[in-house]
């Protein structure tokens, strides 16, 4: 059991953020077997095996069955957060860290070079081919899971209060008092300090939930997204009728629509210019078809009930 203490300080500030690289740690855990949840099968009967990306270093840590690492996957600083900023974090991480971090992974890591400074840039090499081979391309529509998880849970925050919240996020998490109680296998106790709780969506967290706790990374409390089951299903297809009133442009996107998503992740879903999307959303929204919220810098649209009848076709 892990315990999470909070702080008069630390209470004030929970937060959401999402982590690219930590899909892409959880990925190759899922090539590996450590990871996995069925929805992810047809996910991984199109990806490239670990033998094909040539990346035994970075295997060879992520094999390992109870710690592979924080510096790989650093808490990101917001939604907002790109896999760009996260290897550029890695590759800053200290080498004292890196050795600290290394010398905790229960794996055989005989073929990292003895370097911390060395070893770590490897590795952040080996993960940036990771990130373009196996989820970049997917990544539009892993974001919009993901932030679409979050804001669900932010206006349940601000509807029933944080206790609500973090008893939603896992069975194995609740709050008790005021603390945050983890059921894993590893016992701690930990003070959130001023920088507060820092929550991370995960798609390929299923079914599990993580913790960091190592210093100096921020607490954060890694949980299974919403909506998983439906990351991989192939799109409905408008159908010709809805097409010939609305456009076509307009009828995929309200067909995507059936969980918020933001302009630039339905763009990369369509390959379309984002001017092109946020004109057609505009229109759906301006007829009652979408509606939408905003979730910090971001406008995710979502079909409304209207919109749920026309696309079924029960006006």
């Amino acid at each position: 059991m892990i315990e999470l203490a909070l702080t008069a300080a630390g209470s004030q500030r929970i937060r959401f953020a999402i982590s690219p690289l930590e899909e892409a740690v959880g990925a190759v855990q899922t090539l590996l077997g450590l990871r996995g949840h069925p929805v992810h099968l047809p996910w991984l009967s199109g990806a490239p095996s670990l033998g094909e990306l040539d990346v035994p270093e970075l295997t060879a840590v992520l094999s390992a069955r109870h710690y592979t690492t924080e510096f790989l996957s650093p808490p990101p600083e917001s939604p907002e957060t790109t896999v760009e900023a996260q290897l550029s974090a890695v590759r800053a991480t200290p080498s004292e860290q890196v050795a600290l971090e290394l010398a905790m992974v229960d794996a055989d890591l005989g073929g990292l070079p003895h370097d911390p400074a060395v070893a770590r840039d490897l590795l952040a090499d080996q993960l940036e081919a990771v990130w373009h081979a196996l989820l970049a391309r997917d990544w539009p529509a892993l974001r919009g899971l993901l932030a679409a998880d979050i804001a669900h849970r932010t206006r349940l925050l601000g509807e029933s209060g944080a206790a609500r919240v973090l008893d939603s996020l896992h069975p194995n998490v609740r709050l008790a008092g005021t603390s945050v109680l983890v059921d894993v296998r590893s016992r701690a106790r930990l003070e959130i300090d001023a920088r507060g709780l820092l929550l991370v969506p995960a798609a390929f967290a299923w079914p599990s939930v993580g913790v960091v706790t190592v210093p100096p990374w921020q607490t954060t409390l890694l949980y299974p997204a919403r909506g998983i089951a439906s990351l991989w299903a192939p799109p409905l297809a408008a159908s010709e009728a809805l097409a010939g009133v609305v456009g076509r442009t307009r009828a995929r996107l309200l067909t995507m629509l059936d969980r918020p998503a933001a302009t630039t992740d339905l763009a990369g879903q369509l390959q379309l210019a984002p001017a092109t999307v946020s004109a057609n959303l505009t229109a759906l929204h301006a007829a009652g078809l979408l509606a939408c919220s905003r979730n910090r810098h971001r406008v995710l649209y979502f079909r409304t009930t209207l919109g749920d009848a026309l696309l079924t076709g029960k006006l």
